[in-house]
């Protein structure tokens, strides 16, 4: 069924229109320099603040958000907020301790980090890791939430809008980083806008069905209807503590978590490996203000369909076969009531969030096969034009295999919390290894070659083994279970390189103090936004 009107689709057209000519007037302003790679993977140099906080943003953000967050808060409420708000607090560390490290090494791949500090071997191992992950988890899950919520509104297939979805990103993405980072911005500013709306709509909504006057008495309406959606910690025995288990968030595997997404990233922290570190910093502060409004736009939505479904709204939509309600298609099915028009402008809002970060993910993917895989095994003498072209394939040939896997995620329920816990698989092993790496110089290859060996199996084995054989762990969230896996992979560390001699091999990572000194307007910065999040958890522990 079509829910868009002509003037959704004139509204959406424009959208496209102004996407894809800044694009190729960006991509034509760059070209006399689209024969050197770290102008196509990293933009070098011509990225400002705004650009590279709207961008990691913009890649960040997407239907994994709208759709997925969404549905997580139609399901569990506003605790799924923290993976936003705290991610805010992680990004002012990354500012301070990881990115001057990076920088200051000339750094601009993950895997080449790995190379420097411990040997090929590593490097090699967690591009490979890197490349599964990037291709079978989240481009897949863009993919398949862009299309549900795509398929929801026009009523075209949902193969149709994978497809459309795919040629999209590959338009951008070919462009290489500055195309990108500068659409990104303004894919950033949609994205924002239409989500605000969509978030006053479904409030004014609320009011209306309420006999309310305003969308503010209908925010406090919403938390007297309901309560239990407006708690940020759970306490065991909880329905939804298994995902987001307690003070975990706030002092435990959320960290570990947050600290590797925005840390240890490529598809994140690439945006600002081109840029100088005052830049830098500025952009991901930047990027931390806007982590604090997602929740507004993703989250309350989500909540308010949860309050009209009790209402009797969306029943036929909301519920599966076998009466199972599915909470991600919650904000696409809000969105059907929006006027004409706004629908169109929410409807670009997702577009904008799915092919920014489709596009950000095919770019990371493009640039750890090439650099860390192509030009280091199978053609080292390859020319700057063969590796731009190889980047381009890789991103068309990702593109089509998450085309592919991407229907068979309708089985979950909640892709958000699919989206955390699998990649969590491998996040305990690959931030002790930074973490080791960057800040102990004594670490040794073995340690972590053993470390990316390793994270995998033991998470797998904390997953299923102590469920099927009553072990002495048992079940536990998969927030512990990330703590259980990054502690014993410290210790291992550790203790190998104890008990090994000195390191000999990688080299040296220049680590210097002077680095983490920041100026006084981040400072100001960051104690603001701290004191926000302090006030949110204050108020809605």
């Amino acid at each position: 069924m079509n829910l868009l009107t002509t003037r959704d689709y004139v509204v959406f057209a424009l959208y496209f229109l102004i996407i894809s000519v800044y694009g190729i007037l960006i991509y034509r302003s760059k070209k006399a320099k689209e024969a050197d790679t770290k102008a196509y993977f990293l933009a070098e140099g011509s990225l400002t603040w705004w650009a590279i906080g709207a961008s990691i943003i913009a890649s960040n953000i997407s239907a994994e958000h709208f759709i997925g967050m969404s549905g997580s808060g139609f399901a569990m409420g506003l605790a799924i907020a923290s993976y936003e708000w705290m991610a805010a607090a992680t990004l002012i560390l990354v500012a301070v301790f990881f990115l001057p490290v990076y920088l200051r090494n000339n750094i601009y791949t993950m895997p080449q980090f790995l190379s420097m500090r411990y040997n090929d071997t590593v490097s090699t191992l967690m591009a490979v890791f890197w490349l599964l992950v990037y291709v079978f988890v989240n481009l897949t899950s863009i993919f398949f939430l862009g299309a549900l919520a795509i398929e929801s509104l026009t009523g075209l297939s949902f193969n149709l809008c994978v497809a459309g979805l795919a040629v999209f990103a590959v338009f951008i993405t070919l462009g290489g980083m500055k195309v990108i980072g500068y659409t990104d911005a303004v894919q950033v500013l949609i994205l924002i806008l239409g989500g605000l709306v969509t978030c006053y709509m479904a409030l004014d909504i609320i009011s209306t069905h309420f006999k309310l006057d305003g969308v503010l008495s209908a925010l406090f309406k919403l938390r007297s209807k309901a309560d239990d959606h407006f708690h940020m910690i759970f306490s065991p025995g909880d329905k939804f503590y298994d995902d987001l288990p307690g003070v975990a968030v706030l002092a435990g595997g959320l960290w570990i978590n947050n600290l590797n997404y925005w840390g240890c990233n490529q598809y994140i922290i690439q945006r600002a490996l081109g840029a100088d570190l005052k830049t830098g910093r500025n952009g991901l502060i930047f990027a931390a203000f806007l982590k604090l409004l997602i929740p507004v736009i993703v989250v309350i939505p989500g909540i308010c369909a949860y309050v009209l479904f009790k209402e009797g709204y969306f029943q036929e939509a909301l519920v599966g076969s076998g009466g199972h309600v599915k909470p991600d298609r919650a904000y696409p099915v809000l969105m059907s009531l929006l006027p004409s028009g706004l629908k169109g402008l929410a409807f670009a809002a997702l577009t904008a969030a799915v092919v920014a970060s489709l596009a950000g993910k095919c770019n990371s993917i493009s640039t750890i096969f090439t650099l860390d895989i192509y030009k280091k095994y199978i053609n080292k003498g390859a020319s700057e034009r063969k590796m731009i072209n190889v980047g381009r394939w890789a991103t068309i040939v990702a593109s089509l295999i998450a085309v592919v896997i991407a229907p068979a995620l309708q089985r979950f329920d909640q892709v958000y919390q699919f989206i955390q816990e699998y990649v969590g698989f491998i996040s305990p092993g690959v931030f002790a290894i930074f973490l080791l790496g960057l800040f102990w110089k004594r670490t040794t290859s073995a340690a972590a070659l053993v470390a990316a060996l390793s994270t995998i199996p033991l998470s797998v084995a904390m997953k299923f083994l102590p469920g099927m054989s009553g072990g002495y762990f048992g079940p536990m969230p998969f927030l512990h279970r990330m703590t259980w896996v990054f502690g014993i992979i410290m210790v291992t560390m550790v203790t190998m390189t104890l008990v090994s001699r000195p390191r000999q091999a990688g080299a040296e990572i220049v680590v210097d103090t002077k680095m983490f000194r920041v100026d006084t307007g981040f400072i100001v910065s960051s104690v603001i936004i701290l004191g926000i999040l302090t006030g949110l958890y204050i108020a809605f522990w």
